[in-house]
């Protein structure tokens, strides 16, 4: 059958790429608003042309291919460097990209991408099927930490001519439709990737990619430039000249560069909770938390399974119990957070389960799980010591955060050393050289729980050197049998099974703590048009971004 994405009915939609219900609007329509700027947009009416955006990327990313250097900043970035595949809608519906079109077959095990003709890297050499066959199975299933589950019925992939590739499946697999977008199924030229290791690549640093803008340079600690790229095959895009990306890491002066416009664009939590209502009521500036809905950013505990102390379930259920979860949305996050009851959000109703066991806060009963796990208080008070790695340059709210929850396992005789690393050198200790005890950090879960949840309990994805994958090391048989039911079944309803196994498995075997459904927010100038509003806008390229005068 072929498939015309743009014809997809909202019912459709939801049963093909198993989104939740509660992410995206009800309507199979774009709001008036957005319409009325696509249609702008697509007439070209009133576009300003050139001029220079200044943005901030915080914290500053360990690379900017977002496929391979896996991290919100990495993607703020690459999303305007790399095409995708296809690209979203504002109701995430796949629409044509480096893909012009596309066929699946009836029983689902075949999907047939015609390329666009014409497309050039950055370097001018032609982008061809190669490039998809060799980043398909090379980058996104061998070091992608969430490719190797997303595309685990992706048997083959031919290249019958430069221009067709062919996904060979060894049954239906919904969650492909939810991944094919440039900075998750990440595209490589494969004359500068092939033969080496995609991780330590050079060019991660300097990428070269199809999308609108182009790499120009990268001055550490200062600033990311890209330029207009003006072979783009979308004709007449982009509009601006140069994106200029600064790295403010303090959050008071990115608060100060957005009010005297010095930034127009600041996606990634640019400004202390505290400050948010505040700026949120200056007339200059536009307040956004739904562009962070597709990410779905989880804010979660987990123990490093290597350690013995962690083998025993009881103090992990003590850790649990001892922690104050509605404490830290109310008074570290300043209510930009709710308690998470799930590894899956609770807005994606087609896929949370509700009723699953909770652990309330209660320290009297994490001192007796302590107390039976053999863990007794010593002459100091003390029953064990440990350190906690938190990665601090995302805000100095993970960091309250840390001391919040070393406060209370103070009291139930945890002395809890914290060591606090920068995004690099978190990434070398905790996914490199495993060397921690605990670990709090937020993943994003992704429409899709096969998609950002999966890939934190699943053995095959501990992968070293790899971030956000499997860290804590957990392996459980029964887990990855379950992984691997909602990789491998395709009727909806079976799956759905699989997926509510999964968050109950969790949950009583603790094999993390799950605190907080995050509500992410940026800001940006009231005088940028043309932004991809919607459910993935601080992921999506800056293709049609222009300013006002």
């Amino acid at each position: 059958m072929t498939t015309d994405p743009r014809k997809f009915s909202r019912r459709q939609v939801l049963e093909l790429m198993a989104i939740g219900a509660g992410t995206m609007a009800a309507s199979g329509f774009l709001p008036s608003a957005l319409a009325a700027q696509v249609s702008a947009a697509a007439s070209g009416e009133g576009i300003i042309k050139g001029g220079t955006l200044f943005a901030n990327v915080n914290p500053e990313p360990a690379g900017l291919v977002a496929g391979i250097n896996i991290s919100s900043p990495a993607v703020v970035v690459s999303s305007s460097i790399f095409d995708g595949l296809v690209s979203y809608d504002n109701n995430y519906r796949p629409q044509p990209q480096l893909a012009e079109s596309w066929e699946q077959s009836a029983d689902g095990k075949t999907i047939t991408f015609k390329l666009r003709q014409g497309v050039k890297w950055h370097d001018g050499h032609p982008f061809t099927s190669a490039d998809v066959h060799y980043s398909i199975l090379n980058v996104v299933k061998k070091t992608h930490p969430r490719g190797a589950s997303n595309f685990a019925k992706v048997t083959a992939v031919e290249t019958p001519d430069d221009y067709t590739v062919i996904f060979r499946l060894s049954g239906p697999a919904p969650v492909l439709w939810s991944v094919l977008f440039g900075t998750e199924t990440q595209i490589v030229p494969k004359h500068l990737y092939e033969g080496t290791n995609p991780l330590t690549n050079p060019w991660n640093a300097k990428p070269i990619g199809t999308g609108a803008f182009k790499f120009k340079e990268w001055v550490r600690g200062s600033h990311i430039v890209l330029e207009r790229n003006p072979d783009y095959w979308d004709t007449g895009k982009p509009y601006l000249d140069r994106i200029i990306f600064k790295m403010l890491p303090d959050a008071g002066a990115r608060g100060v560069a957005l009010e005297s416009n010095e930034i127009q664009y600041a996606p990634n939590n640019p400004v202390a909770e505290s400050d948010v209502a505040r700026l949120s009521q200056n007339p200059a500036l536009q307040l956004d938390t739904r562009g962070w809905e597709v990410p779905a950013p989880i804010f979660f505990f987990d123990f490093n399974f290597r350690r013995k102390t962690f083998q025993d379930i009881r103090v992990r259920q003590a850790f649990a119990h001892a922690i104050n979860r509605q404490g830290l949305a109310e008074i570290v996050w300043y209510g930009l957070a709710n308690v998470a009851e799930s590894c899956v959000p609770s807005f994606q109703k087609q896929f949370f389960k509700p009723g699953l066991p909770q652990y309330e806060f209660d320290p009297k009963k994490a001192e007796q799980l302590l107390d039976a796990a053999g863990l007794k208080r010593g002459a100091d008070g003390v029953r064990l010591r440990i350190n906690h790695i938190t990665e601090v340059s995302y805000g100095q709210v993970y960091l309250r955060a840390a001391e919040y929850m070393q406060q209370q396992l103070k009291h139930i005789g945890v002395e809890m050393e914290l060591v606090n690393l920068e995004l690099a050198a978190m990434i070398r200790r905790v996914f490199g050289e495993y060397d921690f005890d605990t670990f709090s950090q937020w993943y994003s879960a992704y429409p899709d729980p096969q998609i950002g949840v999966t890939r934190r309990f699943w053995t095959k994805n501990i992968k070293p050197g790899t971030p956000s994958s499997n860290s804590s090391g957990y392996s459980n048989p029964e887990m990855d049998r379950i992984i691997e039911g909602i990789q491998e079944e395709g009727d909806v309803a079976k799956r759905k099974q699989y997926i509510d196994q999964m968050q109950e498995l969790v949950q009583t075997d603790a094999a993390s703590i799950n605190l907080l459904e995050l509500k992410f927010f940026g800001f940006y100038s009231k005088k940028l048009q043309g932004l991809r509003k919607g459910p993935m806008l601080f992921y999506s390229s800056l293709a049609d971004a222009w300013l006002e005068e």
